[in-house]
C-alpha cells in the first residue's frame, strides 16, 4: 500500500497506513504521517466497475471543489482545506493513479478532528439542511452539462422503470407470482413518478449540479457539531434538486430503518422533515417556482425509486445489492413501500411545510 501512496504528490513522510470500514463501493485507507503534526491523507481505490469513467469522475470532483473553494474564498472564509475536499494529484499530474493491475487510486487531504453521524436529531437536521442548501446554491451557476453522469441514469425514474419491467418480464428468480400485488402498486404510481423527466423535456424543470447521495453521514461535523465539509462527491452530477431533497428525507426523516421488519416502525419523522426543510430553504434561494413546487414530490419519488430498485433486484435473484438473507431485498422493498405510503398520506402536510419556509 505504501508503494501506491508514494505515487502521489504527498508533502508528509508516510507513516502507518490503515484501512477504514466505511462505504460500500470504494476501499478506503488513512495514510498517517510519521510526524503527527503534518498532513494526513485519505487514500481510496476507486471501484471502476461502478464508476467506469474514472478520468471523468475525477474531473467532476475537481471542477466542483475548485468552484466551491472559489465561492468560499470570495466570502472571506478561511481554513478552506477543512471546508472543501482537496485532491492530491499523482506525480504525473493526473487526478488518479492506475496501478499495474488496472486498479485506480486517488488521494485527498485528510480532514482531522471531524466526525459524522448516521442518526440525527432535529438540530443536526437543520444544520444539514443549511449545509446541503448552501452546497447546491454555490454550484447553481455551473452549467449542468459541464459535468458527466458518473453513473448514467442514476436517478432517472423512466430508466429505473424500464429495468423493473424487464425484470418482471424475465422473472429470473421465479418470484413474480407471490409478489404480483407489488407490481400493481408500482405500475399505478408510475405515471406520477415520471413527472420530473417530462417537465424537464418541456423546459419547465431545470437540471442542476446535485450531490446525489445526500445522507447525513456524507457530512463532516466539528467538535461543536457544526458542519465542516460535504464529502463523498463521486455522484456529484447533473440532476433535479428534488432528488437530493428527497433522498435526504428518505434516509433521515424515516422513523424506522431502511429494511425494518416491522412496518409499524416506519413513517415520516415530522420534526426531522421540518428542521431540514427550514435549513435547506434558508440557503436554496435559487430555486424556481417549479422546483419548489416539486420538492415534496421528490420525497415520494426517492422512496418509490428505492422500492422499485430493491424489488427489481429481488425479481432478478439478488444480483446487485448485498443481502443478509434470501428475503432481504423483499424486506427492503416492503419497508420502502411503507415509507412511501406514509409520505403519500402526509403529502399535503409536506407541501405546506415547504411553502411555509419558502415564503419566509
Amino acid at each position: 500500500m505504501k508503494k501506491i501512496a508514494e505515487q502521489f504528490q504527498l508533502k508528509s513522510e508516510i507513516g502507518t497506513i490503515r484501512p477504514l470500514k466505511i462505504g460500500f463501493i470504494n476501499d478506503s485507507f488513512i495514510v498517517e504521517s510519521k510526524d503527527p503534526n503534518n498532513e494526513w491523507y485519505f487514500l481510496q481505490k476507486i471501484n471502476h466497475n461502478i464508476f467506469k469513467n474514472v478520468a471523468g469522475l475525477q474531473q467532476n470532483i475537481s471542477l466542483v471543489t475548485d468552484h466551491l473553494r472559489k465561492k468560499l474564498s470570495e466570502r472571506g472564509v478561511d481554513n478552506l482545506d477543512r471546508k472543501v475536499l482537496q485532491i492530491i494529484p499523482a506525480k504525473d499530474g493526473k487526478l488518479f493513479y492506475e496501478d499495474t493491475d488496472g486498479n485506480y487510486w486517488r488521494v485527498y487531504t485528510h480532514i482531522k478532528n471531524t466526525k459524522s453521524y448516521d442518526v440525527i436529531n432535529p438540530e443536526l437536521a437543520y444544520k444539514a439542511g443549511v449545509a446541503f442548501g448552501d452546497f447546491q446554491a454555490m454550484l447553481s451557476d455551473i452549467p449542468h452539462d459541464d459535468l458527466i453522469e458518473t453513473i448514467p441514469n442514476f436517478h432517472n425514474m423512466e430508466f429505473r422503470l424500464e429495468e423493473f419491467r424487464e425484470a418482471v418480464k424475465k422473472n429470473a428468480a421465479g418470484r413474480l407470482e407471490k409478489t404480483q400485488w407489488m407490481v400493481d402498486e408500482i405500475e399505478k404510481r408510475a405515471d406520477e413518478m415520471c413527472v420530473p423527466e417530462r417537465l424537464h423535456r418541456e423546459g419547465k424543470l431545470p437540471k442542476r449540479i446535485n450531490h446525489c447521495d445526500t445522507k447525513v453521514n456524507n457530512m463532516l461535523f466539528d467538535d461543536n457539531d457544526e458542519p465542516i465539509c460535504i464529502v463523498d462527491l463521486d455522484t456529484v452530477m447533473p440532476g433535479f434538486v428534488l432528488s437530493d431533497f428527497g433522498d435526504f428525507m428518505r434516509t433521515a426523516a424515516n422513523t424506522g430503518a431502511e429494511d425494518d421488519v416491522n412496518p409499524e416502525n416506519i413513517g415520516v419523522n415530522f420534526e426531522i422533515f421540518k428542521a431540514y426543510t427550514k435549513g435547506y430553504l434558508e440557503k436554496a434561494t435559487f430555486l424556481t417556482p417549479s422546483e419548489l413546487g416539486n420538492l415534496a414530490l421528490g420525497v415520494k419519488l426517492l422512496s418509490y425509486m428505492q422500492t422499485v430498485r430493491f424489488f427489481t433486484d429481488y425479481l432478478n435473484g439478488d444480483t446487485y445489492y448485498k443481502i443478509q438473507h434470501g428475503e432481504h431485498n423483499w424486506q427492503r422493498t416492503i419497508a420502502q413501500f411503507e415509507l412511501l405510503q406514509s409520505q403519500e398520506k402526509n403529502y399535503d402536510w409536506m407541501q405546506q411545510v415547504v411553502f411555509e419556509f419558502a415564503s419566509k
